[in-house]
């Protein structure tokens, strides 16, 4: 009789509670898209549709770079450059599938992105999305310590109490293209706008 109700007993602690998900269930799954977003992407126009759509792109595209300029006037947002995040960085957007964090690993990749608003002749929006991707050309890796001599004959620490920008170092940077993928990720979120309502 002990046997029983003891193995009933670690039956329910290893099973748990059955039930399915709760309806207040906080994360939001969605499948994924067959059909990718047209790019340029067009929302059509509501009360104050304008406002509404160029605070939500600058809204999506400050949570995967640095703006570096926004203009109202001209419907241009235009990000700075930020390293592509690798597979060392999970939790870090910008690097949509593995084998682009696997890449971004790797090498060193950096995205910068530029939106254009535009009106449609029918009275909506279109927005532009473009990232670039830009390898670094370097001649040999940066910290490279192969080959070097044990004892350094080298100056002791010299300081410098002058603040630099960080243009002043920029290495060279090889256009690779455009990121598609990510332009997909970016534009999925920019279509679940909605300037219909009030």
């Amino acid at each position: 009789m002990y046997r029983v109700l003891i193995a009933a007993g670690v039956a329910l602690c290893v099973a748990g509670c059955a039930s399915g998900p709760l309806l207040e269930n906080p994360l939001h799954l969605r499948p994924e898209r067959a059909v990718p977003h047209e790019n340029p992407l067009y929302v059509p126009q509501g009360e104050q549709a304008y406002a509404r759509v160029f605070d939500k792109a600058l809204d999506v595209l400050s949570d995967y770079y640095e703006i570096a300029y926004s203009s109202r006037y001209d419907g241009r947002i235009e990000t700075a450059p930020a390293i592509a995040p690798g597979i060392e960085q999970p939790w870090k957007p910008g690097s949509p599938d593995l084998y682009q964090r696997l890449l971004a690993f790797c090498q060193t990749i950096r995205h910068r992105a530029v939106v254009v608003i535009t009106t449609a002749e029918d009275g909506g929006y279109f927005i532009d999305l473009k990232v670039y991707k830009e390898l670094a050309d370097l001649p040999r890796p940066a910290r490279a310590t192969a080959g070097d001599a044990t004892f350094r004959i080298e100056q002791t620490v010299e300081r410098q109490f002058e603040v630099l920008e960080p243009e002043v170092f920029d290495v060279a940077w090889i256009p690779i293209g455009r990121d598609h993928k990510l332009e997909q990720v970016i534009l999925d979120r920019l279509s679940c706008l909605d300037v219909t309502g009030p």
